[in-house]
């Protein structure tokens, strides 16, 4: 009975998720969907991404939370200033933690 404004950072989140997928997308593009959320909405976010996925929907991260990202991704991709330095498996990034200081920060 709330109105979109008077929703949680969280909640809102999910409402903004929730109304792409109404129009069935052929791809559900994120943009950093769980930044500055609560741990619990962030997991339950990431938890709802892995259900999409095992449902056959295909979907565009964009997000910095690499252990999240490998538990549900098959290719990564980083890119720098609008150039892909990087591409491969999550397997293949897990084992680069040099990579992921160098430009995720970790």
């Amino acid at each position: 009975s709330n109105m979109g404004n008077q929703l949680s950072g969280g909640e809102q989140q999910m409402l903004a998720i929730g109304r792409a997928l109404m129009t069935n997308p052929k791809l559900l593009i994120l943009d950093e969907a769980t930044e500055g959320l609560a741990p619990l909405i962030r997991e339950e976010i990431w938890s709802c991404l892995s259900l999409l996925k095992s449902r056959g929907q295909s979907i565009l991260v964009v997000d910095k939370n690499v252990d999240h990202l490998a538990r549900i991704c098959d290719r990564h991709y980083i890119i720098e200033r609008g150039k892909t330095v990087w591409s491969g498996t999550s397997d293949e990034l897990m084992a680069e933690p040099d990579l992921q200081h160098k430009y995720l920060g970790i």
